[in-house]
């Protein structure tokens, strides 16, 4: 296939085939391959990263419909670092030469051995190695970064995992971006507050597989008295030790919230007509659990 795109190793780029048309810069060269699976199906989105001698990232990106990964590099050593879900990555080193193209064939990714889920039973977010934080836009360019310092929440691991469930409660007072008259105004009347709604929470008893690693936990988040469906696209990251030989199971989770869903929706204009705040915040959660008690 890509024989008949690109010629033989060592052709120049710029001579029949389908890119007789494409313009090579003269001390360039191009790399490719095709990522498949187990049974020789394409890997689409597989994301890839091209590095020089001195670990440097030179271009990067994810595979085509088919599979394929294309680049076009200055001549030189390479390193080719391949990732997709749910499978062992893959790293391979490639030499491209002037006015040629160098390539890796087909790559066969092998499927990831999914990580232990955690025993079932009671287990309790342990907030000292926890976080929850979000992300605002501000004046349509920069983005605020901030906090809740103070939550606790448990976790029901079933039998079957698809059957859990947890709830988290935040205290709303503890929001934090660093700034104590921006936070005082957050915890206002025009955003959270406090006084008539001091906590946050979520309940979900929904956790569906998505693949590999990744889970959906779809539940209700009550904030500033409204609740709502959302869903968290968590990453479970497997279970380990503490230093005191304890169990602890570790995940991320993000979610996007719209402000207006939860009547959220103070704002005030610049005088281009920029919002001062976005309508929208990312949500990121860093997770560890231990068994309760």
């Amino acid at each position: 296939m890509f024989g008949r795109w690109l010629g033989n190793r060592g052709q120049a780029g710029g001579r029949g085939g389908a890119l007789a048309g494409f313009r090579m810069p003269r001390t360039a060269g191009v790399l490719n391959c095709r990522v498949l699976d187990p049974v020789n199906e394409p890997v689409l989105q597989a994301e890839f990263v091209v590095t020089d001698s001195a670990g440097r990232k030179v271009v990067g990106g994810g595979t085509d419909p088919f599979g394929s990964v294309l680049a076009t590099v200055p001549a030189g050593d390479y390193r080719l670092a391949i990732t997709a879900e749910g499978f062992n990555p893959f790293h391979g080193a490639v030499t491209v030469a002037e006015g040629a193209h160098a390539t890796l064939g087909d790559v066969t990714l092998q499927v990831a051995q999914p990580p232990q889920l955690p025993d079932p039973g009671d287990w309790d977010i342990e907030p000292n190695h926890s976080q929850i934080g979000f992300t605002a836009r501000h004046i349509g360019l920069a983005r605020i970064h901030s906090r809740f310092n103070t939550f606790a929440g448990a976790v029901r691991i079933a039998d079957r995992m698809e059957d859990s469930a947890m709830h988290v409660i935040i205290d709303a007072a503890s929001i934090d971006t660093n700034v104590q008259m921006r936070d005082d105004h957050l915890r206002s009347g025009d955003f959270l507050d406090v006084g008539r709604y001091p906590t946050l929470e979520f309940y979900s008893e929904r956790f569906v597989h998505r693949g590999g690693n990744r889970w959906g936990v779809t539940g209700a988040l009550t904030l500033h008295g409204v609740s709502r469906t959302v869903t968290l696209d968590t990453q479970y990251l497997g279970i380990g030790n503490g230093l005191e030989g304890e169990t602890r199971a570790a995940c991320r989770a993000t979610t996007e919230l719209h402000r207006e869903d939860f009547t959220l929706t103070w704002q005030t204009m610049l005088a281009r007509g920029i919002a001062v705040v976005g309508p929208s915040i990312v949500i990121d959660l860093d997770i560890q659990i231990v068994p309760k008690g």
